[in-house]
């Protein structure tokens, strides 16, 4: 390996390795391409999906060393993404990406074998920490924790979509007035 090649490979203390393979599964385009661009700079060798069935057939062709999963794709759930990668190598580093904090499929996604879970929008330099994080390695605190507006506003959005976006149904659920439901599903979400 050339000395430009291992440079590339370590940033600051955490290697890459070897294999710089790094499949990332996500439906929002912009954002894939993003991230991808952006872990190519960091030395990995970059494929992306955009489905599960996308996902699902590159992780069988070519099991990776890495992978960023988001787990709500347009056509299905990226734990299923996650289980084909198992099935070819158990030893992939998986990051579990998802707009929605759901602590029962974090739980899942972690038992199907994700080493972290990052919620979205997490940028690259937390995709690339949590990536190369030695095992046993405490993550550091974030700079800029989610403030309790967003959390609120993450739980909103997260039983209107359990409930198929049904406003009087999430608006039930969450023992809140249609209305005033209806202008926080309005907004922009809080910083």
């Amino acid at each position: 390996m050339t000395e430009q090649n291992s440079e590339t490979l370590a940033i600051g203390e955490h290697d890459i390795g070897p294999d710089a393979s790094l499949l990332i599964v996500d439906d929002d385009g912009p954002f894939l391409r993003r991230l991808a661009r952006a872990m190519e700079t960091r030395g990995f060798h970059v494929e992306t999906a955009e489905s599960v069935a996308e996902g699902v057939a590159k992780s069988k062709a070519h099991p990776p060393k890495y992978a960023v999963v988001d787990l709500r794709l347009g056509d299905g759930n990226g734990l299923d993404v996650i289980e084909a990668i198992r099935q070819r190598r158990d030893d992939t580093r998986i990051i579990v990406l998802t707009g929605y904090g759901n602590i029962a499929t974090a739980v899942t996604a972690v038992k199907l074998g994700a080493v972290d879970y990052l919620a979205k929008p997490a940028d690259a330099d937390d995709v690339f920490a949590a990536l190369t994080q030695r095992p046993g390695e405490k993550a550091e605190l974030p700079d800029n924790p989610m403030s309790a507006d967003r959390v609120r506003w993450e739980h909103i959005q997260r039983v209107y979509e359990m409930c198929e976006r049904n406003v009087s149904e999430t608006a039930r659920r969450l023992n809140m007035h249609r209305r005033t439901l209806q202008r926080i599903l309005a907004k922009r979400a809080p910083k």
